[in-house]
């Protein structure tokens, strides 16, 4: 599996998939949700709208992960992963280890074969950067995909230079 690091608009990714970093409602929000929605369309509401009504009623559970379509976007398909909240006092990072792993099992059951990540949780989720990024690296080389190029649209020079010296120090 090859890895790349962009710095840009995941919005703009011309890849089968991107992942969202949802929130459990499915119905969007602020930030790459929030982006993600707006650019591609009601389509993609619609069908987070029939996941809420047969398989997620109380919403998607942190950690995993469900497709719909891109709508508008460049990529074929949304994969909508809800990433924990930061805490402190409790260790979650298998949870935000799971959205990695769990995107990339439906990435895998759809036939994607280039996949774009943002950094979840870092956003209103705090997750410290650096941390997330050691977290998500590992968890997308330990996951077992058949997917070929899983690329991190990171939206900061800063964001880019830490998963850029994660990636190093990883080898």
């Amino acid at each position: 599996m090859k890895l790349v690091l962009v710095q840009g608009d995941i919005t703009e990714q011309s890849v089968d998939a991107i992942v969202n970093a949802a929130n459990s409602s499915l119905m969007g929000g602020g930030g790459v949700d929030g982006a993600i929605h707006r650019r591609g369309g009601p389509e993609i509401l619609e069908e987070c709208r029939a996941l809420r009504a047969s398989r997620y009623g109380r919403g998607l559970p942190v950690g995993a992960a469900v497709a719909t379509t891109a709508g508008r976007l460049p990529a074929r398909w949304v994969i909508h992963t809800v990433g924990p909240v930061y805490s402190r006092s409790e260790d979650r990072s298998h949870l935000l280890a799971s959205c990695y792993a769990e995107s990339l099992h439906v990435a895998d059951s759809l036939g994607a074969s280039a996949v774009a990540f943002p950094a979840v949780s870092t956003g209103i989720y705090r997750w410290p950067m650096e941390d997330a990024a050691r977290i998500a690296l590992q968890a997308v080389r330990q996951a077992g995909s058949r997917v070929t190029e899983v690329r991190f649209v990171l939206f900061s020079p800063a964001a880019y230079a830490v998963f850029e010296r994660a990636l190093e120090e990883l080898g």
